[in-house]
C-alpha cells in the first residue's frame, strides 16, 4: 500500500525529535528515552547535524558490564519501569558519555523521500528509524511507528 502512496518523509515524520550530543552524559540520555517512552535518540553535533544514533540495542550491548540485576532493569526501560537505584549508581559512577555507546554515522533521508523508499531502507538495512535532514540539519525523524500510522491511514481511505 505504501508503494502506491504519494506520501513523503515530510508528511509522516515526527518534528519534535529528542536529541543528544556525543558529550551528553549517558544517564541524561537514558532518562530522556525512559521519560519519553522512546527507543532511540538521534545524536547531533553543535550544528544540529546527525552524527549517530543511541538506541536500546546500544544500551543492551553495553549491559554486559553490569550485574544480572542491573541488566534486567536496563532491558525494561522501554516498558516504563523505574530504574533501579543500583543501576543508576553504576551509570553515575561510570561517568559515561553518549559517544562511548552510540552507533556512529547514520543513514538519513530528505523531506521529499518517499515512504516507499523509507520502508525499503528499514527492511534492507534492518533499522527502525531514520533522521530527516534538510541542508544537512535535522528537521525530523521517521520511525517504523510513523510508517505504520501512514499505512493505517492509507488503508482506511481505501475501505
Amino acid at each position: 500500500m505504501l508503494e502506491e502512496s504519494p506520501l513523503t518523509a515530510e508528511d509522516v515524520m515526527t518534528r519534535d525529535v529528542k536529541v543528544v550530543h556525543p558529550e551528553t552524559p549517558l544517564l541524561t540520555a537514558v532518562r530522556i528515552m525512559a521519560d519519553h517512552h522512546i527507543s532511540g535518540l538521534v545524536v547531533v553535533d553543535d550544528q544540529d547535524r546527525p552524527v549517530g544514533m543511541l538506541t536500546e540495542g546500544d544500551l543492551l550491548r553495553w549491559h554486559g558490564e553490569f550485574t544480572e540485576r542491573q541488566a534486567w532493569w536496563l532491558e525494561h526501560l522501554s516498558e516504563g519501569t523505574d530504574l533501579a537505584p543500583n543501576f543508576l549508581g553504576a551509570i553515575r559512577s561510570q561517568q559515561r558519555r553518549v559517544k562511548k555507546l552510540m552507533t556512529e554515522g547514520t543513514i538519513t533521508v530528505f523531506p521529499e523521500t518517499s515512504t516507499r523508499e523509507i520502508a525499503r531502507l528499514f527492511y534492507e538495512r534492518n533499522i527502525k528509524r531514520v533522521p530527516v535532514v534538510k541542508d544537512d540539519k535535522l528537521v525530523g525523524l521517521v520511525s517504523r511507528g510513523d510508517l505504520l500510522r501512514a499505512l493505517a491511514d492509507e488503508l482506511s481511505k481505501a475501505s
